[in-house]
């Protein structure tokens, strides 16, 4: 010790910085208890960022097979309508070819956009023409001129008016009109 009492001084100051240190500082077990959370907490974060890295990867994935049903969609698109296409023109041609296979039905009758209502257009066409040939044959009998000379008979002068009477009667007597 000095004269003025200076390392006196000290060591209280020391060991009261000793003790607080002692008192504050974590015991054994807590230090063991904070370690095994620290590890746990490295654990859970490498496995999040596992997970996150797997997901990223699958998301990745997904965004390139996106992008190929994308261009497959395209693809198929465009052959739709190359199909679409070839469909209107084949179409096309069976009207015009069931149009002359019956030159009896009137082409505004025959008409349709797909096989199915060509056909049913060129049915009802048929039924149509039946129908018309039937009236005209039953109207044809009803006008039916007998074969050979008809029989003389009296002309009727029942439409005619007087002048025409007069010179009837006169051609009839053989003179001249």
């Amino acid at each position: 010790m000095t004269e003025n009492g200076i390392e006196e001084t000290q060591e209280p100051k020391e060991s009261q910085e000793t003790q607080e240190n002692q008192n504050t500082a974590p015991a054994p077990e807590e230090l063991e208890a904070i370690r095994l959370q620290l590890q746990e907490e490295q654990e859970v974060r490498a496995a999040a960022q596992a997970a996150l890295a797997e997901r990223e990867s699958h998301i990745t994935e997904l965004e390139a097979s996106l992008s190929e049903a994308q261009q497959g969609n395209e693809v198929s698109a465009a052959e739709l309508v190359q199909v679409k296409e070839a469909r209107d023109q084949a179409m096309a041609k069976y009207l015009t070819v069931a149009k002359a296979l019956n030159p009896a039905i009137p082409e505004g009758i025959i008409a349709g956009e797909c096989i199915e209502e060509i056909d049913a257009s060129v049915e009802k066409g048929k039924v149509i023409v039946e129908a018309v040939k039937k009236a005209m044959e039953a109207e044809a009998k009803e006008a039916r001129v007998p074969a050979g000379a008809p029989t003389r008979g009296a002309i009727s002068l029942e439409g005619l008016s007087p002048r025409e009477k007069i010179a009837f009667g006169i051609q009839q007597k053989g003179g001249t009109s």
